[in-house]
């Protein structure tokens, strides 16, 4: 008997963290690496009834015109350690992947997005848009032979969108897209991922993607989702240690971040308004753990010679015993891609358990992946990590 297959349909597939992905699943089917970096891959989430990571197909779309072997390879290239083996067998890989990305869509993106497309937008309305979308995938699916397709949005951060009654009913947004009303690229995906019963994933700051009426349609339509924004580094850091004053009951005075990275993402943050969204994702998390709000200023500079690599200082300045005023600081340096990538495949496996438990809507027990979790409240690291594991808890007890 075949062994269950599914795919993953990566929405910035030419991307920095889609040819991560790409690799580390290459990796992981030849032996080449382990799971170290994947939160599924450790107890007690491994003893759960997860698709393996061998058995998960990549396809996708991009609104730019490259070739997949050179963003592989680009990855490759800038990361030391790396295992050369994987390097000498990707070709084969490559070949198997390419005829599966297909063009994207830039609809109401901003400029810094749509000068990066190569080609006008394959479609014209906003229904021929998602009508484009949903043949992407079902042709995916049909080609591969697959069980299921889970959707992550891994494109460029889009301008932030004004939230408005459209997008907090489902009858409200229907109207809007029959007429062709303002919406940004993410719902599009998202709608359309929805629509086609596949859980979606937002893992970028993109507030257009998941709102309360993509909710409300995800749960009529039995469909799992979660976002917003990966959480892989200098926020990350921040959910961990914030906690740390509230517990000693020390007030933080400041907090400030400063930012530079290269890649795509840096280059497209580079532009104010795609910014904002950002610096809103990695603000917002000091306030809901420690109940005020200190001095906090988030910067993000674009350093082109960085590449992947991304630099992260912050400034803490709190308050003591006696008014005394103390400080600490950090430097988180990584690749920002190789943080990213083993997060994408654990909410693909943990999206498609969903899937076949017959969850649907928000997944809440996932926040601890993001930097905005949709519909929570709770950002301290360590309780969101709770909430993950009583879910792994409760689902080897109904197993």
């Amino acid at each position: 008997m075949q062994e269950r297959q599914i795919g993953v349909w990566l929405v910035g597939a030419l991307g920095s963290i889609s040819a991560a992905v790409m690799i580390g699943i290459h990796a992981l089917r030849s032996g080449c690496t382990d799971s170290t970096g994947m939160v599924t891959g450790s107890a007690p989430l491994s003893d759960l009834d997860l698709i393996p990571v061998e058995a998960i197909h990549v396809g996708g779309c991009d609104i730019r015109r490259a070739d997949l072997r050179d963003s592989l390879l680009e990855v490759i290239g800038r990361v030391g350690g790396l295992n050369p083996k994987i390097s000498l067998q990707v070709e084969e890989y490559l070949a198997q992947v390419t005829p599966h990305i297909s063009s994207g869509i830039t609809r109401n993106c901003g400029a810094a997005i749509q000068s990066l497309a190569a080609d006008p937008e394959p479609c014209g309305s906003v229904r021929d848009q998602i009508d484009h979308i949903r043949g992407c995938i079902s042709r995916f699916k049909e080609s591969m032979g697959i069980d299921e397709v889970v959707v992550v949005n891994l494109a460029s951060t889009e301008p932030p969108l004004k939230l408005t009654h459209v997008h907090e009913d489902v009858e409200a947004l229907e109207r809007t897209l029959d007429s062709d009303g303002a919406v940004q690229a993410s719902t599009l995906y998202a709608y359309a991922a929805i629509q086609s019963g596949c859980p979606y994933i937002n893992f970028t700051p993109s507030n257009g993607a998941i709102f309360p009426a993509m909710v409300a349609l995800a749960e009529r339509n039995g469909v799992p989702l979660m976002g917003d924004d990966g959480k892989t580094g200098e926020t990350l850091v921040k959910s961990a240690l914030a906690p740390m004053f509230t517990y000693r009951n020390l007030r933080v005075l400041s907090w400030e971040g400063f930012n530079i990275l290269g890649n795509m993402d840096g280059l497209v943050l580079n532009h104010p308004e795609n910014r904002e969204s950002k610096i809103g994702s990695k603000q917002r998390v000091l306030a809901h753990i420690l109940g005020y709000e200190p001095h906090s200023q988030v910067g993000i500079n674009y350093v082109p010679s960085l590449g992947d690599q991304k630099v992260a200082w912050d400034f803490v300045h709190f308050e003591g015993f006696l008014g005394a005023r103390m400080s600490l600081q950090f430097v988180w340096q990584g690749y920002d891609s190789l943080l990213a990538a083993p997060l994408v495949l654990d909410l693909v496996r943990l999206a498609d358990l969903a899937k076949r438990r017959g969850e649907a809507g928000l997944m809440p027990h996932l926040a601890c992946f993001f930097k905005s979790p949709v519909g929570m409240h709770e950002h301290r690291l360590h309780e969101q990590f709770r909430m993950l594991t009583d879910y792994a808890a409760q689902g080897r007890t109904g197993e």
